[in-house]
């Protein structure tokens, strides 16, 4: 763990805070039992459910993930939740490649608007389903669809000439957000030297999976400085399971409970099953994961067996509702200003984490970022 004093990096939101959100599994992984899927779980019924119980519970923002997995797919699934939704923001996963960028960006703005603003976007570099892609497309297509979904959202008209989509001129005006502030926030995700430039140059939140502080801290300072290459600030958010409880044993026992029915090879096909199950971020996941002791732990609060059976994000903060709230506290003093949570299973731990850490934490929205 890092020492004290931590100095923060620099960030897009000078101010000491923190936007909590959860995560409303659309791909059908919400158990109670790790490896064990429960296909009543994957219902667009049973999502509504958990998008409904994090606003109820005071959640700023909402995780909507994208996968070629039996379940919910965002965008419609987003438009079916939103008028039911009154605060709560929705961050939308959206897998680069999948729509033409000037029809996205038409779809994002009905979405933002069906929200009434309340809409940011989880940038997805990944191969699309059934593919393996060249790095280089892959990021030069994520590129040119930020570019034209900035222009279709900020400026008269789409002017585009890129490798990927070609000679591109149209009329932005279809593609106009509810506000004109810029757009929908851009969350963006990933490892590699590509990616963390993608997302210093133009988006707004880097996201980062478990790690130990240190791993955590020198991500920042490299993406933080990628961004002041490029003139910009942005602001860090951490992707993470948590189990919080009165006191830590009891949080230990349930990360016990649920390992114990774990079938290591279904846990490794549905590990597999995910677009993301090979990318450099999941290795540095399963690499880490060799680092931990008998228990799953690599530092402590931090449990690593999460990623035995999933893609993404493998680990977990598991511990009493002080210990969980003094960590949080220590990624803030990092820099770290949006956390996405969730547990297994996703209704009962959201309901946990609320009563027992959400009332401490300096919880609000991150500010949408400004006009180009």
């Amino acid at each position: 763990m890092l020492h004290q004093p931590i100095t923060a990096v620099p960030t897009r939101t000078a101010e000491r805070l923190c936007e909590v959100a959860w995560f409303s599994d659309l791909c059908g992984e919400d158990t109670e039992f790790l490896s064990i899927r429960d296909p009543a779980k994957a219902t667009f019924s049973h999502c509504r459910d958990i998008a409904l119980t994090a606003e109820r519970l005071g959640f700023s923002n909402l995780l909507l993930p994208t996968s070629f997995m039996v379940g919910q797919e965002v965008i419609p699934f987003a438009a079916g939740v939103a008028p039911a939704l009154h605060q709560i923001k929705l961050l939308t996963a959206i897998r680069c490649g999948e729509l033409h960028p000037p029809m996205l960006a038409r779809t994002l703005a009905s979405l933002d608007h069906m929200l009434q603003g309340r809409l940011a976007i989880n940038i997805i570099n990944s191969d699309l389903p059934g593919y393996r892609e060249a790095a280089e497309l892959r990021y030069q297509r994520c590129a040119e669809t930020i570019q034209i979904l900035k222009q279709a959202w900020t400026q008269p008209r789409i002017e585009h000439d890129g490798p990927v989509y070609g000679r591109i001129s149209l009329d932005a005006a279809p593609a106009k957000p509810y506000h004109n502030n810029g757009g929908p926030m851009l969350y963006f995700g990933g490892t590699s030297d590509g990616a963390r430039d993608l997302c210093a140059r133009y988006c707004d939140v880097f996201l980062m999976w478990p790690e130990t502080e240190d791993m955590l801290y020198e991500t920042m300072q490299d993406v933080a400085q990628r961004a002041a290459n490029y003139g910009r600030t942005i602001d860090f958010g951490l992707r993470i399971h948590v189990i919080v409880r009165e006191t830590e044993e009891e949080a230990r026992a349930w990360s016990r409970h649920i390992m114990s029915k774990f079938d290591p090879v279904r846990g490794l096909a549905l590990k597999n099953a995910s677009q993301s199950a090979w990318s450099l971020g999941v290795q540095r996941q399963n690499q880490l994961r060799t680092q931990a002791d008998a228990d799953g732990f690599v530092e402590p609060l931090l449990w690593t067996d999460i990623g035995k059976t999933r893609s993404g994000a493998g680990g977990a903060l598991v511990g009493s509702a002080g210990q969980i709230i003094e960590k949080i506290n220590r990624y803030m003093d990092m820099g770290i200003r949006a956390f996405i949570f969730s547990g297994y299973p996703l209704i009962d731990e959201a309901d946990w984490f609320a009563r027992l850490v959400l009332p401490h934490l300096p919880n609000r929205p991150l500010s949408p970022p400004e006009p180009n």
